[in-house]
């Protein structure tokens, strides 16, 4: 059983049933919802490093909070309470480096159902979580 649920969450439809994934599947685990504030790429690539935090928006955290708030009320509808936590950088990045960081046990994603051509040319966060991330990561559609 894991004790650890790291959720990625957005406050899409997809995201809610990865939520509500987790908190029917972990019954007695931890959960944390993360939303992350993604930084555009050529920024990242400036100032990206394992000490250096960019600076956030007052309007992105605002934003990140009620989009979190959603989560905080999904679990509510479960009869459970989350944790939530709004992080920044690359999604598929942030989301691996903050289950590490948390010692998360597994991580719940939702997919954004794009199939062929379009999945190819925009990527796809769970794909590349998948591939990062050294933990089990269950995807949900």
């Amino acid at each position: 059983m894991s004790d650890r649920i790291l959720v990625g969450y957005d406050g899409t439809p997809l995201a809610d049933a990865a939520l509500g994934f987790a908190l029917e599947n972990f019954p007695d685990a931890d959960v944390t919802a993360a939303y992350v504030i993604q930084i555009p790429e050529g920024q990242l690539g400036v100032f990206d490093g394992p000490s250096i935090d960019l600076p956030i928006s007052d309007r992105a955290l605002e934003h990140a909070e009620d989009v979190l708030d959603g989560a905080t009320a999904v679990a509510a509808e479960h009869g459970r309470a989350i944790d939530t936590d709004v992080v920044s950088g690359k999604p598929d990045r942030a989301l691996v480096e903050y289950a590490d960081d948390h010692a998360s046990d597994a991580i719940v994603v939702g997919s954004h159902g794009r199939e062929g051509v379009s999945r190819l040319v925009l990527g796809s966060v769970a794909e590349n979580v998948v591939r990062r991330a050294p933990i089990p990561v269950v995807v949900v559609r």
